[in-house]
């Protein structure tokens, strides 16, 4: 196998705010990949090639070399690991560090993501194919208002990124689920919105959400209810 291919890279999916995380990340590192644009609930991630590389075929998908990694605060976090980080951005450079990191990504991938973003997403903008819970969805948004606005009472750094002055993947995860709350006409605490905003400054995020989005927002990541 040539050195190419030992550390080939490719991500696999579009249209995804999950997807869009590992573009960011890529563009923070400024790496060189391929993409393979396929979408959720296309029929693209049952094909028996997709299955192999994730059984659970879901998107994204990232491959380095041989090394095969889906779930995308996973992949940034292998990413963050495996390559030079750019100045100004936080790696875990010390077992403390590292922790507050990972303890931030943690959060946001359970109780913003899982529990209630996505939770909206199944019974709200994806209803026709999971079913319509009005009482499960409005018991999601009650709990991502309590959990954004103790998030926000914790970014007391001396910075504007969670890490203080230097930004770091935990930023990605959040901005990425502050984005996908205001399309949902969710109410975000003003920090958190100034927050937001700022993170969108990056060009790291502004090619990758070109990428991510080529033909703009999918109507099925907005929301029906509001």
């Amino acid at each position: 196998m040539s050195d190419d291919n030992e550390h080939k890279i490719m991500v696999w999916g579009v249209e995804s705010g999950r997807c869009m995380r590992v573009y960011w990340m890529a563009e923070e590192l400024d790496l060189d990949y391929q993409i393979i644009p396929i979408t959720s609930r296309s029929g693209e991630t049952l094909s028996s090639d997709f299955s192999t590389l994730n059984p659970v075929q879901k998107i994204p998908v990232f491959k380095c070399g041989e090394t095969i990694i889906s779930e995308s605060a996973a992949i940034i976090m292998y990413m963050a690991d495996k390559f030079p980080l750019p100045e100004g951005f936080c790696g875990g450079k010390t077992p403390e560090i590292k922790a507050i990191i990972s303890q931030w990504c943690f959060f946001v991938m359970t109780e913003l993501d899982a529990h209630s973003l996505y939770l909206i997403r199944r019974h709200d903008s994806l209803r026709e194919v999971y079913g319509e819970a009005p009482e499960a969805v409005a018991s999601a948004e009650e709990y991502f208002n309590k959990q954004i606005n103790a998030a926000a009472e914790k970014m007391t750094g001396d910075g504007p990124y969670i890490m203080g002055s230097s930004f770091s993947i935990a930023d990605i995860l959040l901005t990425s689920c502050l984005d996908w709350a205001v399309a949902y006409q969710l109410q975000i605490p003003p920090k958190m919105e100034s927050y937001r905003l700022l993170a969108h400054e990056r060009n790291g995020y502004q090619k990758a959400l070109k990428i991510t989005y080529p033909n703009g927002i999918p109507e099925t990541m907005l929301r029906i209810s509001k």
